[in-house]
């Protein structure tokens, strides 16, 4: 069942006088209360963070008192889109940011291109800015992300004589095949953790899928993107992963955990389920960005996060956008990445960061952040990945034009509306 939270308004003589700046002026406090309703994502906000934001929002709109309800992410696209459809949808939505584009296909999602400069979008991190914007118009309003990052034994660098983290794609591979040896790993990397690979296929100008006139299709096939699967094959092959299974089966943190590995590409807080599990480790972990092709730029990087959405239907428009201003605006982006270790939505807020190690290498990795295809049905792909099968069939010697082609084919049946593709 989805946790609500409510908190009262605070009506002092201050909040009275308080309303936030460029919303407008709500309800009077004279006024009947009136009640905004927003959803937010379980693990998004703590608590306490969550009772803070809804204190400073009542104290700033006197007569508004905010409901949260806390929902899970299972099954959460159809209840979203079922809501959409209704005439009671919330007044604010958080969605992840890949999902935006199904939500808008299925209707009811509220256009707010005109409030982009307001929202502070010319500083927007990439990766939650372009998924929530659909055939040029923003409806997504970027909240919080995370990318994955490099995390290393420090240790066992040392003891391979690098005494800096390699900056660029040439230095990561050297560093990488030095580090691996008998009995240790330069780096374990599963064959199917497509994200890696995605971010290499970027670096490279290709991309998964492409849009042309409203039709997507398969791009793996492109010189680009083969590209970056040799890259992919060659940085996997200075370890030991498994060509057949992606980052969780097995664990890769458990993998990890039992030592003799030199690097994993996770998210940072990965590294304290890696110390939990394994104390002997602890002080000995460090983290770097996904080197790029350049020392000038990061490597490209699949962006997860949250963007918030507007219900057409929502009963408090006003007070919805000022909710949405509030919670995506400095002072709480600011508060967010640094109680939640969340890379903030934009890019001049990263020194928020600048105490967390993890989190300060993710939010620089975030400048080169993306989201996978704008497709309304990516989330269908994912359920039966043909990039997976394509990464296995490399990693075992299959010709990768051939592979690449085979995956294409079905990817464009898959976003096309025409099945899994397999036939």
């Amino acid at each position: 069942m989805p946790v609500r939270h409510r908190v009262r308004p605070l009506l002092s003589a201050l909040s009275a006088v308080l309303l936030l700046g460029g919303c407008g002026t709500l309800a009077d406090p004279g006024e009947e209360t009136r009640s905004l309703e927003v959803w937010l994502m379980r693990g998004s906000l703590s608590e306490e963070l969550t009772d803070a934001a809804v204190r400073d929002f009542e104290a700033r709109n006197p007569g508004m008192e905010v409901e949260v309800t806390v929902q899970e992410w299972p099954g959460i696209d159809k209840k979203i889109t079922a809501a959409l459809a209704s005439g009671d949808a919330p007044d604010v939505i958080e969605v992840g940011n890949t999902q935006v584009a199904q939500y808008v296909q299925a209707g009811g999602v509220e256009n707010l291109t005109i409030k982009v400069g307001d929202l502070g979008g010319d500083h927007w991190i990439p990766g939650l800015e372009e998924p929530g914007k659909i055939d040029g118009y923003q409806y997504g309003i970027p909240f919080y992300a995370a990318n994955r990052v490099v995390i290393y034994r420090k240790d066992l660098f040392r003891e391979a004589g690098i005494t800096e983290p390699p900056t660029t794609r040439e230095e990561w591979i050297e560093a990488t095949a030095r580090l691996d040896r008998p009995g240790r790993q330069g780096i374990y990397l599963p064959g199917r953790n497509w994200y890696v690979l995605a971010g290499f296929v970027w670096d490279e100008g290709g991309d998964l899928a492409v849009e042309r006139s409203g039709r997507w299709t398969g791009a793996l096939h492109t010189p680009e993107a083969l590209r970056g699967m040799e890259f992919y094959r060659e940085l996997q092959s200075y370890g030991r992963g498994p060509v057949d299974s992606d980052e969780s089966d097995p664990d890769q943190r458990k993998v990890f955990a039992r030592g003799g590995i030199a690097q994993i590409i996770d998210v940072p807080g990965a590294a304290e389920l890696i110390t939990e599990a394994n104390p002997a480790l602890t002080g000995k972990l460090g983290f770097f960005p996904v080197p790029g092709k350049s020392a000038d730029r990061p490597g490209a990087v699949f962006t997860g996060g949250s963007v918030l959405i507007i219900p057409e239907r929502a009963d408090e428009h006003d007070a919805a956008y000022a909710f949405v201003r509030l919670l995506t605006g400095e002072t709480w982006q600011r508060k967010l990445a640094r109680t939640m270790s969340v890379v903030p939505n934009s890019t001049e807020l990263a020194d928020a960061l600048e105490d967390d190690p993890g989190a300060a290498a993710m939010a620089e990795g975030a400048r080169n952040g993306h989201a996978t295809p704008n497709s309304p049905l990516w989330g269908r792909l994912e359920a039966d990945n043909p990039i997976k099968e394509y990464q296995t069939a490399v990693l075992r010697g299959a010709d990768p034009r051939t592979a690449a082609r085979e995956a294409s084919e079905r990817i464009t049946a898959i976003l096309s509306g025409r099945g899994d593709g397999s036939g």
